[in-house]
């Protein structure tokens, strides 16, 4: 990481020390105070089973998608349907325990995976919402409309839940300023603009994809950002409650959890990726901002207060 470009690409050499701070697990753990706020470095079908039951108040799962794609070592190869619905219920009957009774659960997926991995939620938990991002990257293809959103399915264990839509309202620019009285309709006029914060919707367009010279891109082939998952540990958790995400990769919920004071428990196989998910810990202990969050209000894409 150097000059304008800031992409975390420590190796695990050059990482060693952050690499030493990650637990690894052979017993079963009795008190969750001694794993949260870790990096748990291992196979999370292994892990899984070793973690005590109805610890977690909120799960975010970024799964393998239904590809074949290289990890920094490690592959995943893409599985026929059935194959990665085994697959998929596998990793869904091992979270399943872990969870409180009002905890609730949000799974990345493709629109291919989506088809699959939504079906599986259903026979478990109640789906509340599948969620629609726009995820603006890469050039297309030749023979076929280029893929530029992904689904995330939100579900709950129980008829109780935790959903706070105050904390993530996002505020956009007003362009047709009107008025009743001469008095702002539902839009709020100050010295940085016109703005209204509106109530958030089930299609996201106003996330950024971690790029070269923001802090938080890491040289990992499918990252979150942090903006993404901050819009879920807002609406689906408490402050001090626990998050877990059993697919840390580069660690985007453990530091986003972090930067809003909740806790978590991270699980990542990859070593490389547990180096730069504590990296990543470690930054922000001196740089808690979340881009595109500010002011208590998420922005629209490229946009923000004015200084």
């Amino acid at each position: 990481m150097s000059g304008r470009n800031k992409t975390i690409k420590t190796s695990i050499e050059e990482g060693r020390n952050y690499l030493e701070r990650c637990l690894r697990i052979t017993e079963p753990v009795q008190d969750v105070s001694a794993i949260i706020n870790r990096t748990i470095c291992g196979d999370t079908f292994v892990t899984l089973p070793l973690l005590p039951e109805k610890c977690v108040d909120l799960l975010i799962a970024d799964p393998p998608y239904n590809l074949t794609k290289h990890y920094h070592g490690n592959t995943f190869s893409k599985k026929d349907a059935s194959e990665y619905e085994i697959y998929t219920r596998k990793w869904v009957e091992a979270v399943y325990p872990l969870l409180k009774d009002n905890a609730s659960m949000y799974v990345c997926c493709d629109w291919e995976s989506s088809l699959i991995i939504g079906g599986v939620l259903s026979e478990f938990f109640t789906v509340r919402n599948r969620i629609t991002w726009q995820r603006e990257k890469g050039r297309g293809c030749s023979d076929n409309w280029k893929n530029g959103m992904e689904d995330i399915w939100y579900v709950t264990k129980g008829k109780d839940y935790t959903f706070h839509v105050d904390t993530v309202k996002q505020r956009r620019k007003v362009l047709a300023s009107y008025r009743v009285d001469g008095a702002p309709k539902d839009w709020v006029e100050t010295e940085k603009g016109k703005y209204r914060d509106t109530c958030p919707s089930n299609f996201w367009d106003d996330i950024t994809i971690p790029f070269w010279s923001m802090p938080e891109n890491t040289d990992h082939p499918t990252q979150k950002p942090e903006k993404l998952y901050a819009k879920i540990i807002l609406a689906s958790s408490n402050p001090e409650d626990i998050i877990l995400d059993p697919f840390a990769g580069s660690g985007t919920a453990g530091v986003t959890a972090k930067k809003l004071g909740r806790h978590f428990i991270d699980i990542e196989m990859n070593e490389q990726y547990c180096v730069w998910a504590e990296q990543r810990l470690a930054m922000a202990e001196t740089h808690p901002a979340i881009q595109g969050y500010e002011d208590g209000v998420f922005w629209e894409r490229n946009s923000g207060p004015k200084k």
